[in-house]
């Protein structure tokens, strides 16, 4: 069965218990495109002691190239060809990198310590100054090796292009097993996979909390939409939003005390706020209308949301506190499901041209829109914490899949689940 792409979709996706899913299975990413402009970086395997159990000794270099090279924004280049592979700086002949043509390089080591633990040192280097950039040492245990790895990609791609990095975060869609759906959470890089949640139901809307401790999701195990929240620190959960008629399109307040939510319990969807604990309900939108796919801007004083009030689905802003909403959207008669980038600048949303979904950006100062995906079955748009990568689900050879676009539309990955369908995705935030 294809995916269900008419209006009543809107209704925050209660139809997608229709769509087929089947088997889960790790996520992996393939680069497609890149930047115009790359930066040359060689990543010198990092030194580990004979005995050490762990990884292989390139893996931690494999980590964080791959991170680089996912970005489209560095060239990482091969390095077993150079005689010398320092593990200290002072082994560090710049001439051989040079020679190279790598602009910066990175150098490291991995030791044991007492009582199971690891320390991991590596130095971020300028090549053609000949100066250091960074250096850190983390203290950890074994099975952290890989997020460390990420950690250090992080801050690599800070100081080589002045934004923070995105690759220890981590993100959440909805997959199927058998005959149950299930709500999992992995690394950027589509690793280290978790159930979160399983159910026979379907699980829809996952929503990260800003602290990256919780999730908000709409799960129909009770024979209708209910709002849950589900700590992944405790593993406890509890219902949000369990009113009469639908309850869905749970979002986060930027402080983490309110949530945005959909309910039908008084007429048809409309667009409510209610506190983080499940009380203090507030009706914001009041319409003949549909509303629903509520966001919050992250200044928390806006809440975007998409309407057919005008006719068509459109995306519309109010106050956080309700009002008169300002439609936003005017480039084509439907356009839904909006996201607002880290900084505040930029709308991403979904585009139908025709029967073509994709995702489109508009800058919110001079409302021109730029279509950034060259899929056709495009939904659940969702921004890295640095505004760079949009992650959203789309179609592949007749099933779901996970894809991301750069906010230029330059650099694109496919994530692909070799086991089957996966979809609703949300990336994380970043957190220490």
């Amino acid at each position: 069965m294809t995916y269900i792409r008419n209006y009543l979709r809107l209704l925050a996706g209660l139809f997608l218990m229709l769509l087929p899913f089947s088997s889960h299975a790790a996520l992996t990413i393939e680069i497609v495109g890149g930047a115009a402009q790359q930066i040359p970086i060689a990543i010198v395997p990092f030194a580990q002691p004979a005995d050490f159990k762990g990884a292989p000794q390139d893996a931690m270099a494999s980590v964080i190239g791959a991170d680089l090279q996912r970005s489209g924004l560095f060239r990482v280049l091969e390095t077993r060809g150079v005689v010398n592979q320092p593990t200290d700086i002072s082994q560090v002949r710049y001439a051989d990198w040079a020679a190279l043509q790598a602009q910066a390089l990175t150098i490291g080591s991995i030791e044991n310590l007492p009582g199971n633990r690891l320390k991991v040192s590596f130095r971020l280097l300028d090549v053609l100054k000949q100066t250091q950039l960074a250096g850190l040492e983390y203290n950890i245990a074994p099975n952290q090796l890989r997020m460390t790895a990420h950690k250090i990609a992080d801050v690599i791609y800070e100081k080589l292009t002045g934004e923070p990095g995105v690759f220890a975060t981590r993100i959440t869609y909805v997959s199927k097993a058998g005959k149950r759906y299930s709500l999992q959470v992995a690394d950027a890089d589509g690793f280290n996979s978790q159930t979160v949640v399983s159910s026979a139901e379907p699980i829809i809307s996952p929503s990260w909390s800003p602290d990256g401790t919780k999730l908000a999701y709409v799960s129909f195990e009770k024979k209708k939409p209910v709002v849950y929240v589900q700590s992944l620190v405790s593993g406890q959960r509890y219902v949000l939003a369990n009113f009469k008629g639908n309850n869905s399109a749970p979002a986060w307040s930027p402080d983490g005390k309110r949530l945005a939510i959909v309910l039908t319990h008084a007429a048809n969807s409309q667009v409510y706020a209610i506190n983080a604990d499940g009380t203090g309900l507030q009706q914001l939108t009041r319409t003949s209308a549909i509303d629903t796919e509520p966001v919050w801007s992250p200044d928390g004083q806006f809440i975007y949301f998409t309407s057919d009030r005008g006719g068509s689905p459109q995306i519309y802003r109010m106050t956080a506190s309700g009002g008169s909403p300002q439609r936003m959207t005017f480039d084509g008669s439907y356009n839904v499901s909006p996201r607002i980038s880290p900084d505040g600048k930029m709308l991403s949303f979904i585009k139908r041209d025709g029967d073509i979904f994709r995702v489109a950006i508009q800058d919110l100062m001079t409302g021109q829109v730029q279509v950034l995906s060259e899929t056709r079955n495009d939904e659940s748009p969702s921004f890295a914490p640095n505004g760079r990568m949009i992650l959203y689900a789309t179609s592949m050879g007749g099933r779901g899949t996970l894809a991301a676009v750069s906010s230029d539309g330059r650099v694109r990955q496919r994530l692909s689940d070799t086991g089957g369908d996966v979809r609703e995705p949300a990336w994380g935030p970043r957190v220490n």
